[in-house]
Protein backbone atom coordinates (compact mmCIF):
# COMPACT_ATOMS: atom_id res chain seq x y z
CA UNK A 1 0.00 0.00 0.00
CA UNK A 2 1.19 3.44 -0.85
CA UNK A 3 2.48 6.02 2.24
CA UNK A 4 0.16 8.94 2.50
CA UNK A 5 0.83 12.51 2.08
CA UNK A 6 -1.48 15.30 3.00
CA UNK A 7 -1.72 18.71 1.43
CA UNK A 8 -3.37 20.17 4.22
CA UNK A 9 -5.22 23.68 3.91
CA UNK A 10 -5.01 25.07 7.46
CA UNK A 11 -7.96 27.74 6.83
CA UNK A 12 -7.74 31.72 6.60
CA UNK A 13 -6.31 31.79 9.82
CA UNK A 14 -6.28 30.44 13.15
CA UNK A 15 -8.00 26.98 13.90
CA UNK A 16 -11.63 28.60 12.92
CA UNK A 17 -11.63 28.02 9.47
CA UNK A 18 -10.52 24.63 9.32
CA UNK A 19 -12.80 21.61 7.89
CA UNK A 20 -13.75 18.55 9.72
CA UNK A 21 -11.77 16.45 7.14
CA UNK A 22 -8.16 19.20 7.85
CA UNK A 23 -8.67 18.28 11.36
CA UNK A 24 -8.99 14.53 10.48
CA UNK A 25 -5.89 14.39 8.52
CA UNK A 26 -3.97 16.28 11.15
CA UNK A 27 -5.24 13.99 13.47
CA UNK A 28 -4.10 10.77 11.71
CA UNK A 29 -0.78 12.19 10.60
CA UNK A 30 2.68 11.15 12.53
CA UNK A 31 4.74 14.03 11.22
CA UNK A 32 3.73 17.62 10.16
CA UNK A 33 5.77 20.06 7.92
CA UNK A 34 4.98 23.52 7.83
CA UNK A 35 5.83 27.19 7.25
CA UNK A 36 6.85 28.25 11.12
CA UNK A 37 4.15 31.06 11.45
CA UNK A 38 1.34 28.75 9.90
CA UNK A 39 2.45 25.17 12.87
CA UNK A 40 2.86 27.53 15.11
CA UNK A 41 -0.83 28.68 15.09
CA UNK A 42 -2.08 24.85 15.04
CA UNK A 43 0.65 23.70 17.57
CA UNK A 44 -2.37 22.82 20.15
CA UNK A 45 -3.70 20.56 17.82
CA UNK A 46 -0.97 18.70 16.67
CA UNK A 47 0.27 18.13 20.19
CA UNK A 48 3.70 16.10 20.60
CA UNK A 49 4.03 14.79 16.56
CA UNK A 50 7.24 15.81 15.38
CA UNK A 51 7.13 19.26 13.35
CA UNK A 52 9.87 20.10 10.80
CA UNK A 53 9.22 24.28 10.11
CA UNK A 54 11.24 26.35 7.89
CA UNK A 55 10.88 30.28 6.91
CA UNK A 56 9.58 32.09 4.20
CA UNK A 57 11.45 31.32 0.50
CA UNK A 58 11.90 27.69 1.75
CA UNK A 59 9.06 26.28 -0.31
CA UNK A 60 10.57 23.58 -2.21
CA UNK A 61 12.73 22.41 1.27
CA UNK A 62 9.77 22.48 2.96
CA UNK A 63 7.37 20.17 0.15
CA UNK A 64 10.55 18.32 -0.66
CA UNK A 65 10.98 17.33 2.99
CA UNK A 66 7.11 16.27 3.81
CA UNK A 67 7.85 13.48 0.23
CA UNK A 68 10.76 12.51 2.17
CA UNK A 69 8.79 12.02 5.28
CA UNK A 70 6.36 10.06 3.08
CA UNK A 71 8.70 7.96 1.30
CA UNK A 72 9.88 6.76 4.82
CA UNK A 73 6.45 5.36 5.54
CA UNK A 74 5.53 8.36 7.53
CA UNK A 75 2.08 9.62 7.03
CA UNK A 76 3.10 13.25 6.80
CA UNK A 77 0.72 16.15 6.48
CA UNK A 78 2.44 19.61 4.70
CA UNK A 79 0.34 22.57 5.75
CA UNK A 80 -0.69 25.00 3.32
CA UNK A 81 -2.37 28.57 4.73
CA UNK A 82 -5.80 29.13 2.94
CA UNK A 83 -6.71 26.56 0.60
CA UNK A 84 -3.83 24.84 -0.72
CA UNK A 85 -4.71 25.46 -4.36
CA UNK A 86 -5.19 29.32 -4.19
CA UNK A 87 -1.13 30.16 -4.07
CA UNK A 88 -1.04 27.06 -1.68
CA UNK A 89 1.64 24.01 -1.33
CA UNK A 90 -0.45 21.65 -4.08
CA UNK A 91 0.69 22.70 -7.09
CA UNK A 92 4.48 22.29 -5.54
CA UNK A 93 3.78 19.14 -3.89
CA UNK A 94 2.33 17.39 -7.29
CA UNK A 95 4.86 19.06 -9.55
CA UNK A 96 7.85 17.41 -7.41
CA UNK A 97 6.04 14.29 -6.89
CA UNK A 98 5.99 14.13 -10.74
CA UNK A 99 9.32 14.98 -11.66
CA UNK A 100 10.28 12.21 -9.10
CA UNK A 101 7.99 9.90 -10.28
CA UNK A 102 6.44 8.80 -7.01
CA UNK A 103 2.87 8.14 -7.90
CA UNK A 104 3.07 4.68 -7.16
CA UNK A 105 4.77 4.76 -3.66
CA UNK A 106 3.00 7.83 -2.22
CA UNK A 107 -0.47 8.44 -2.21
CA UNK A 108 -1.33 12.34 -1.90
CA UNK A 109 -4.21 13.91 -0.70
CA UNK A 110 -5.26 17.75 -0.75
CA UNK A 111 -7.53 18.43 2.23
CA UNK A 112 -9.47 22.08 0.68
CA UNK A 113 -10.19 24.99 2.98
CA UNK A 114 -11.48 28.21 3.71
CA UNK A 115 -9.60 31.01 2.17
CA UNK A 116 -9.62 34.39 3.30
CA UNK A 117 -11.22 35.59 0.49
CA UNK A 118 -14.02 33.34 0.98
CA UNK A 119 -14.06 33.77 5.23
CA UNK A 120 -13.90 37.93 4.59
CA UNK A 121 -16.90 37.59 2.08
CA UNK A 122 -19.00 35.98 4.64
CA UNK A 123 -17.72 38.93 7.38
CA UNK A 124 -19.00 41.75 6.00
CA UNK A 125 -22.43 40.81 4.03
CA UNK A 126 -22.99 39.13 -0.07
CA UNK A 127 -20.33 40.75 -1.70
CA UNK A 128 -19.07 37.93 -4.18
CA UNK A 129 -22.38 36.42 -5.22
CA UNK A 130 -21.54 37.74 -9.03
CA UNK A 131 -18.32 36.00 -11.19
CA UNK A 132 -15.26 36.65 -9.27
CA UNK A 133 -11.71 36.30 -9.90
CA UNK A 134 -8.44 36.40 -7.62
CA UNK A 135 -5.57 37.18 -8.53
CA UNK A 136 -1.93 37.45 -6.71
CA UNK A 137 0.16 40.89 -6.97
CA UNK A 138 3.65 38.89 -6.18
CA UNK A 139 5.87 39.11 -9.45
CA UNK A 140 7.81 36.43 -7.61
CA UNK A 141 6.84 33.90 -9.88
CA UNK A 142 4.53 35.37 -12.28
CA UNK A 143 5.95 37.89 -14.73
CA UNK A 144 4.20 41.69 -14.43
CA UNK A 145 2.94 41.88 -17.58
CA UNK A 146 1.02 39.03 -17.26
CA UNK A 147 -0.35 39.98 -13.33
CA UNK A 148 -1.35 43.50 -14.93
CA UNK A 149 -3.15 41.89 -18.28
CA UNK A 150 -5.46 39.67 -16.17
CA UNK A 151 -6.17 43.02 -13.93
CA UNK A 152 -6.99 44.68 -16.75
CA UNK A 153 -9.40 41.74 -18.37
CA UNK A 154 -11.23 41.25 -14.74
CA UNK A 155 -12.03 44.95 -14.80
CA UNK A 156 -12.66 44.98 -18.52
CA UNK A 157 -15.14 42.09 -18.25
CA UNK A 158 -16.85 44.02 -14.92
CA UNK A 159 -15.77 41.11 -12.58
CA UNK A 160 -14.96 41.06 -8.70
CA UNK A 161 -12.11 41.11 -8.03
CA UNK A 162 -9.90 39.30 -4.86
CA UNK A 163 -6.02 40.81 -4.52
CA UNK A 164 -3.55 38.56 -2.90
CA UNK A 165 -0.04 39.72 -1.78
CA UNK A 166 -0.94 43.15 -2.72
CA UNK A 167 2.45 44.83 -2.12
CA UNK A 168 5.53 44.39 0.50
CA UNK A 169 8.29 47.26 1.30
CA UNK A 170 10.17 46.63 -1.79
CA UNK A 171 7.45 45.09 -4.31
CA UNK A 172 5.22 48.06 -5.54
CA UNK A 173 5.44 48.34 -8.81
CA UNK A 174 2.04 45.59 -9.45
CA UNK A 175 0.23 47.63 -7.17
CA UNK A 176 0.75 50.95 -8.34
CA UNK A 177 -0.38 49.15 -12.17
CA UNK A 178 -3.34 47.87 -10.21
CA UNK A 179 -4.09 51.04 -8.89
CA UNK A 180 -3.50 52.47 -12.09
CA UNK A 181 -6.30 50.28 -13.80
CA UNK A 182 -8.74 51.27 -11.45
CA UNK A 183 -8.14 55.26 -11.95
CA UNK A 184 -9.52 54.30 -15.74
CA UNK A 185 -12.40 52.78 -14.69
CA UNK A 186 -15.85 53.88 -12.72
CA UNK A 187 -15.38 54.16 -8.58
CA UNK A 188 -16.08 50.73 -6.80
CA UNK A 189 -16.37 49.57 -3.36
CA UNK A 190 -13.24 47.78 -1.95
CA UNK A 191 -13.24 46.08 0.73
CA UNK A 192 -9.52 45.66 3.09
CA UNK A 193 -8.78 42.61 5.02
CA UNK A 194 -5.92 41.95 7.57
CA UNK A 195 -5.13 38.74 9.70
CA UNK A 196 -8.84 37.36 8.80
CA UNK A 197 -9.41 35.05 11.21
CA UNK A 198 -6.53 35.60 13.93
CA UNK A 199 -7.38 37.73 17.43
CA UNK A 200 -6.32 40.97 15.54
CA UNK A 201 -8.40 40.45 11.84
CA UNK A 202 -9.27 43.70 10.69
CA UNK A 203 -11.65 44.48 8.07
CA UNK A 204 -12.78 47.86 6.91
CA UNK A 205 -15.14 48.88 3.79
CA UNK A 206 -13.41 51.74 1.30
CA UNK A 207 -14.07 52.96 -2.03
CA UNK A 208 -11.48 52.55 -4.99
CA UNK A 209 -11.05 55.75 -5.41
CA UNK A 210 -9.85 56.16 -1.30
CA UNK A 211 -7.51 53.00 -2.64
CA UNK A 212 -6.18 55.63 -5.61
CA UNK A 213 -5.98 58.59 -3.33
CA UNK A 214 -3.51 56.83 -0.48
CA UNK A 215 -1.46 55.12 -3.05
CA UNK A 216 1.34 52.72 -1.94
CA UNK A 217 1.27 54.89 1.24
CA UNK A 218 -1.65 53.25 2.40
CA UNK A 219 -1.14 52.16 5.74
CA UNK A 220 -3.10 49.02 5.67
CA UNK A 221 -2.10 47.66 2.62
CA UNK A 222 0.69 44.98 3.37
CA UNK A 223 1.37 41.17 1.73
CA UNK A 224 -0.90 40.00 4.72
CA UNK A 225 -3.81 42.67 3.18
CA UNK A 226 -6.46 41.13 1.22
CA UNK A 227 -8.29 43.02 -1.43
CA UNK A 228 -11.80 42.47 -2.75
CA UNK A 229 -13.10 45.29 -5.47
CA UNK A 230 -16.85 45.13 -6.30
CA UNK A 231 -18.02 45.28 -9.69
CA UNK A 232 -20.27 47.73 -11.14
CA UNK A 233 -23.25 46.65 -9.33
CA UNK A 234 -21.95 46.07 -5.71
CA UNK A 235 -23.41 48.36 -3.09
CA UNK A 236 -24.12 49.04 0.70
CA UNK A 237 -26.85 47.20 2.40
CA UNK A 238 -28.79 49.82 4.88
CA UNK A 239 -27.70 48.50 7.52
CA UNK A 240 -23.54 48.93 6.61
CA UNK A 241 -23.02 45.86 4.58
CA UNK A 242 -21.93 45.16 1.47
CA UNK A 243 -24.00 43.61 -1.43
CA UNK A 244 -23.58 42.27 -5.10
CA UNK A 245 -27.25 41.08 -5.90
CA UNK A 246 -27.54 37.89 -8.37
CA UNK A 247 -30.57 39.53 -9.99
CA UNK A 248 -33.25 37.55 -8.06
CA UNK A 249 -35.59 40.29 -7.45
CA UNK A 250 -34.91 42.11 -11.00
CA UNK A 251 -36.34 39.01 -12.90
CA UNK A 252 -39.08 37.39 -10.00
CA UNK A 253 -41.58 38.77 -8.10
CA UNK A 254 -41.97 38.58 -4.20
CA UNK A 255 -44.19 35.73 -4.68
CA UNK A 256 -41.33 33.54 -6.91
CA UNK A 257 -43.10 33.72 -9.96
CA UNK A 258 -41.53 35.84 -13.17
CA UNK A 259 -42.16 39.43 -13.75
CA UNK A 260 -44.12 40.35 -16.44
Amino acid sequence: MAHKLYILSSGAGGTKYMTTEALDALEACEVVVGYRNYVKELKPLIGDKPIFMSGMTKEIQRCQEAINYAKEGKTTCIISNGDVNVFGMATLVTELMDEQGLWDRIEVESIAGVTSFLATASRIGAPISQDFAVISLSDKLTDIDIIDKRVRNCFEADMILGIYNPKSKKRILPYQNFLQAMREGEERIAIIASHVGRDNEKISVTTTTDLIAQDIEHPEITMSTLIIVGNSQTRHTTNGQVLTPRGYLNKYEMSGTLKA
